[in-house]
């Protein structure tokens, strides 16, 4: 059977090359909106960040989302990331864990 090839992407704050699935994608819509996208499906330039909250810090102190998405991002919006930031980590953690008991079997 034909091994399937997983995508990788880079955390722009830490730089680590990491499967998708286990990346969050903070995305900037054509309406310029930015947000965080669990499903990893929305329209738009997205970027992508490790599931914790260092890496998130880092990336709000280089301004590496800023150039990620090509786009300045507002203190206000970097405030709601952060506090979706965290909420969303434990989804993500879930949606992770689900997704790694699917690949062992």
């Amino acid at each position: 059977m034909k091994q399937r090839k997983i995508p990788l992407r880079k955390c722009v704050a830490c730089q680590q090359m990491m499967p998708k699935k286990q990346l969050i994608r903070v995305v900037r819509t054509p309406e310029d909106e930015v947000l965080i996208d669990l499903t990893g499906k929305k329209s738009g330039r997205g970027a992508y960040l490790c599931g914790n909250v260092a890496c998130f810090k880092l990336a709000h102190k280089n301004r590496a989302l800023d150039r990620a998405l090509k786009a300045p991002v507002k203190p206000e919006i970097y405030e709601q990331l952060a506090r979706d930031f965290v909420a969303a980590q434990d989804e993500f953690e879930a949606l992770a864990s689900q997704v790694g008991d699917e690949d062992v079997e």
